[in-house]
């Protein structure tokens, strides 16, 4: 993972800070205590409202050494066409969960990723990767 040192230098700033805007009102709107279906749901509904482009249940294609592979991903959402979104609904996020956004993210050669948690008790937990 990369450093990002400060705000202007940060890749793809604007367009998560807008997505995060969007999960922040999913939060608020819906608390916590749901299904990660829930949550899919609403955050469509709602960067849908806020003029977010995104795909939903996105396949993500695998190789091996060169050769494509059966076997795929499938993101919970990208947005913008280059933000990869992995959404969970459990009560903290654990090394596993940041590996899958790890992966996901060298998968389709995208460099940033949004692992955001609706099921934290209190409030929303997310972190961003950058590769």
């Amino acid at each position: 993972m990369g450093t990002e040192r400060n705000m202007s230098e940060l890749i793809l700033g604007e367009e998560s800070y807008r997505i995060m805007g969007a999960c922040f009102e999913v939060a608020k709107e819906k608390g916590c205590g749901f299904l990660e279906a829930v949550y899919q749901e609403c955050l469509e509904l709602e960067l849908e409202m806020q003029g977010i482009p995104f795909q939903p249940r996105l396949p993500i294609g695998l190789a091996y050494k060169g050769r494509p592979l059966l076997q795929y991903y499938v993101a919970d959402m990208v947005c913008f066409g280059q933000v990869l979104v992995e959404l969970k609904a459990v009560s903290e996020l654990t090394d596993e969960h940041r590996a899958q956004v790890i992966n996901y993210l060298h998968a389709p050669g995208h460099r940033l990723g949004l692992l955001v948690n609706f099921g934290h008790h209190p409030k929303l937990e997310w972190e961003r990767f950058v590769v």
